[in-house]
């Protein structure tokens, strides 16, 4: 057999019989103070790290090198660096910073500081702040068009969508959805923009070219008390099939239709669910489950929950690595 040959098949049967390559995913834990690091291989948790107080918003920089955290009690978000594993910088986040999202440029940082009803944007690599921005009572939900355009805040007492022009970081819409609105979900062609209020049990889905509401999404969990069945984290998949909807103290994850809105079953998880996270190859969602204190992976081909994981205290915000 040809040298070539010989390590080509040997490479394919290393290939084959070798371990899968796993990613992290980064569980903030609000009540300990910590993160928690899950092998998404073996699905276990290999590491617990302390951070600052109250963790709470966590995101990957763009290049997948840092993991910023939202430390709320501390009026601080702060960095830590993957490779090492420690907290290596803080930036200025005004007060009480709850969520925030990263712009495609890896620089601008905005971030919802609920306590002063303002968002403050922060450039990561020189600390400056750019801008601070007035909007609705209680801020807490943000995120950014992967195009870059937009960013959009939700104010929970206001019960709107506030949208910022990136360039100008003036507010250009504001846009009234249902009581508390919590998260917003970009679809990855920045087409369309999906928008959770808790209390109001809703989402809303938005068209972004016009700034207005196309649909608006109620859910009905079988055997739950309709007040329990509050919308929060919201995940959507690549290719724009699915929309995943954590609602909260119902204990359930609605499987949405992405293009019709229709909901096509509800998921069973832990207690108080709250936030979740597609992992790399978007094959399994994970979320965080506060009351009960554990993370639930759910498969997606079967829309089944596979695995419960004990983490911390109260967990609130989920991120996997898609390079690890």
């Amino acid at each position: 057999m040809h040298t070539l040959l010989k390590h080509t098949v040997l490479a394919t049967m290393i290939g084959l019989s070798g371990p899968a390559m796993a990613s992290m995913a980064y569980v903030s834990n609000e009540k300990d103070n910590t993160l928690s690091i899950i092998d998404t291989n073996t699905r276990e948790v290999v590491d617990t790290i302390d951070v600052g107080q109250r963790p709470r918003g966590i995101l990957l920089s763009k290049d997948h090198t840092k993991l910023y955290i939202c430390a709320s009690d501390d009026d601080t978000v702060q960095i830590m660096d993957l490779a090492t594993r420690k907290i290596i910088d803080t930036l200025p986040s005004g007060e009480d910073p709850e969520q925030f999202a990263l712009h495609p440029n890896n620089k601008h940082l905005y971030i919802s500081n609920e306590d002063d009803a303002i968002v403050t944007v922060v450039d990561v690599s020189t600390k400056e702040v750019l801008a601070q921005i007035d909007v609705g009572v209680e801020p807490e939900g943000m995120a950014v068009s992967p195009d870059g355009k937009w960013a959009v805040n939700t104010s929970e007492t206001t019960s709107m969508l506030h949208w910022i022009n990136t360039e100008t970081f003036e507010i250009e819409k504001n846009i009234v959805v249902g009581q508390r609105p919590r998260h917003v979900e970009f679809s990855k062609d920045s087409k369309v923009a999906w928008a959770s209020a808790e209390i109001g049990g809703t989402v809303h889905i938005i068209d972004v070219d016009n700034l207005e509401q196309i649909h608006e999404m109620t859910f009905k969990v079988p055997g739950v008390n309709q007040d329990r069945v509050q919308p929060v984290g919201i995940e959507l998949t690549s290719d724009g099939k699915y929309a995943f909807v954590a609602l909260g103290p119902s204990n359930h994850v609605a499987v949405v239709d992405a293009k019709t809105y229709e909901v096509l079953d509800y998921l069973l998880v832990g207690a108080r669910v709250w936030q979740l996270d597609l992992d790399k190859d978007e094959k399994h969602l994970y979320t965080t489950n506060g009351v009960s204190g554990d993370v639930s992976i759910i498969d997606i081909e079967d829309m089944k929950v596979v695995k419960s994981i004990k983490v911390g205290r109260y967990p609130w915000g989920v991120v996997i690595d898609p390079t690890s």
